[in-house]
């Protein structure tokens, strides 16, 4: 029998539940990330403990003094993690009663693993809020810069991945500018929600000790106290606001990484990605892969994966805390390894690429793209109303394409019989750069527009 049932655990598990059980239960594996977050704020509770009168200034300054041994164990990577302790905070309070002796046992008061957790998750999520907004920064910088270097080079602007209208490469490169600044404002405006302390909590209803809630929120740089005992140890939103802002800046990573592997095909050439961000082929030595933008592309898969799988945790669970929430760690974990990554990855990607300007201006150029521009000049210099104008333009583009040239190339004669009122001047906005130049809407695509743009965002970042 105890054969067939080791068969049936595997080898790992061959000691039987117990070891399954430890299995299952422990989760040092991986909340040991939360070691510096869980030694700032027992150091904060143990200031407030002796400033309260709960345990003594002597008792007290032991325990933060030993605390820091303890943060410079597990630094200098000699501390001794253990499994039967379960988590992080068993392990660091055992470590502590080893170093400081019996003061050790004091800490502990008026507090429960419930929000002492809370606490700690808090902060890591805190400190990847700003992290992520460093690093898009960075990201940012490097689309600005290849902005400036091409305010106003000329290239296709797209719908339906059709040619559309002639945009510039500053204009296009900026529309992610905008997008990642978004992803900053949702980072810090998730920060500010979650900027509050569940520390003092307990195990869900508060304690019977004279504590001083507002004390530990503001040692531990916190606006203040959570309102509810129950909602503080049970409340994970920061951890979702945490993954849904990822969740949308990492979508916003895999456009620009989609377009980045475009446009590096030898099919468009818009681009060339430098020997850093690319790999070649094992067998074909004319390839050149843009394996960076690729891996970025599928590592969102991950992040998108985070939020669903927390969310699914978080759904059914009554209040206050349930052992489920031990798996909120691992997958944000994982999202913000690989949102830093990837942001690390994109952000020296497009710094070291290059734009093929030559190419960006012919592909420009095809596709009918200055239609709409010649509808617009019937429309203004003719006075025709909009739906004329389309329908003579839509003839236009159908000669050309049976002759096999561009808009351009057709000869005035040739426009006039389409509609005797066309005059020479029309050519005049038929060019690309013509077109580009007159879009000077606010937000426009016109270089004047997106030098001014460019400013505006280098003031911004600084």
């Amino acid at each position: 029998m105890t054969d067939h049932a080791n068969t049936m655990w595997g080898g790992r598990f061959a000691a039987g539940p117990d070891a399954i059980m430890e299995a299952i239960n422990a989760s040092i594996g991986f909340d040991r990330r939360l070691a510096q977050q869980d030694i700032a704020g027992s150091r904060a509770h143990a200031a407030m403990l002796a400033a309260t009168g709960i345990i003594t200034n002597s008792d007290a300054d032991a325990i933060r003094e030993g605390l820091l041994t303890v943060l410079s164990e597990i630094e200098g990577g000699d501390f001794p993690f253990s499994a039967a302790l379960e988590d992080i905070h068993m392990n660091v309070e055992a470590r502590l009663k080893e170093v400081v002796g019996p003061a050790a046992g004091r800490l502990h008061t008026a507090r429960s693993r419930n929000d002492q957790v809370a606490v700690d998750f808090r902060l890591w999520v805190r400190d990847q809020c700003d992290a992520a907004d460093s690093a898009l920064a960075a990201v940012q910088k490097s689309l600005l810069g290849q902005a400036e270097a091409g305010a106003d080079w000329v290239m296709p602007g797209f719908t339906h991945l059709q040619v559309a209208q002639p945009v510039t490469w500053g204009h296009h490169m900026l529309a992610y500018v905008e997008m990642l600044g978004r992803d900053r404002s949702r980072f810090a405006d998730a920060r500010r929600r979650m900027n509050v302390s569940p520390l003092g909590a307990a195990a869900l209803a508060g304690t019977s000790f004279p504590i001083d809630r507002h004390m530990t929120a503001q040692a531990l740089g916190f606006d203040g106290p959570m309102t509810n005992s129950l909602d503080a140890v049970s409340d994970r939103d920061f951890a979702l606001e945490y993954l849904a802002a990822a969740s949308i800046c990492a979508l916003h990573l895999s456009r620009l990484a989609e377009e980045l592997v475009i446009w590096s095909s030898a099919q468009f050439r818009f681009v060339r990605m430098s020997d850093k961000w690319s790999t070649g082929s094992s067998i074909m030595p004319q390839k050149r892969n843009p394996d960076a933008a690729e891996l970025i592309r599928a590592k969102i898969g991950r992040i998108f994966g985070a939020n669903v799988a927390l969310m699914t945790v978080m759904k059914g669970l009554p209040l206050t805390y349930s052992k489920d929430m031990q798996e909120d760690k691992e997958q944000v974990f994982d999202a913000a390894d690989n949102l830093m990554l990837a942001l690390a990855a994109m952000a020296g990607m497009v710094a070291d690429m290059s734009a093929n300007r030559d190419a960006l201006r012919a592909a420009a150029a095809t596709g009918f793209s200055t239609a709409t521009d010649l509808a617009d000049w019937l429309v203004r210099e003719l006075g025709l109303p909009f739906r004329d104008a389309h329908h003579i333009t839509g003839s236009l583009v159908a000669m050309a394409e049976k002759q096999g040239c561009d808009l351009p190339d057709l000869s005035l004669a040739q426009m006039q019989s389409v509609h005797d009122g066309i005059r020479a001047d029309v050519f005049d906005v038929l060019g690309v750069d013509n077109s580009v130049a007159s879009r000077t809407s606010f937000g426009g695509t016109a270089p004047v527009r997106v030098r001014e743009a460019i400013a505006l965002w280098q003031e911004h970042l600084g």
